[in-house]
Order: structure tokens, then sequence, then C-alpha cells
């Protein structure tokens, strides 16, 4: 669900309420109780909540395992560098 930030303009107070996209917008400031709040311009931000939300969620194939292809390659030997041959690559 999207975090909307609000700010009241009787009081200046300004906070975050978790809505839903379809939810009508609070009017009623939490601090001082004037129907005075508004909503900010700004970029929504949102919530991943409950199990599964994981960086392989939606990729497929070889694209899956991020992480594990990053740590199956090989380096290149601390000794001689690429100049030297010792990197494996066919010089």
């Amino acid at each position: 669900m999207p975090i909307y930030e609000y700010q009241c303009q009787a009081c200046g107070d300004e906070h975050e309420a978790i809505q839903k996209m379809s939810a009508d917008p609070l009017v009623i400031c939490p601090a001082c109780s004037e129907p005075e709040l508004r909503k900010k311009i700004s970029a929504a931000g949102f919530r991943l909540k409950g199990s599964g939300w994981y960086e392989t969620d939606f990729k497929s194939g070889s694209k899956k395992n991020v992480a594990e292809s990053s740590t199956k390659s090989t380096p290149a030997k601390a000794s001689g560098g690429c100049s030297g041959g010792g990197c494996g690559h066919n010089h």
C-alpha cells in the first residue's frame, strides 16, 4: 500500500499515512484535530509486506539466481595480474 505524506494547514504538523490508493484523503489533523490536513505532492512510497518478496520472484531462467552467479566468477590471481597471464585469459 502507498505511504502518503500530509501536512496540516492550521498547525504545520507533518505525518505519513499508509492508505489504499482508492481511499479518500485524510482531512482531520491528528495533532490539533482541525479539518485542515492536506496531502503533500511527493513520490509516494510503498511497503512490500508479507513473505516471498525477494529479488528472484519475478525473474526466470538464468536470471533467477543473481547473487549466486556473481560469486561463481573466477577472480584474477593476485600475482602477475592480467598482463602477466595470471588471470586465466588467453593472451
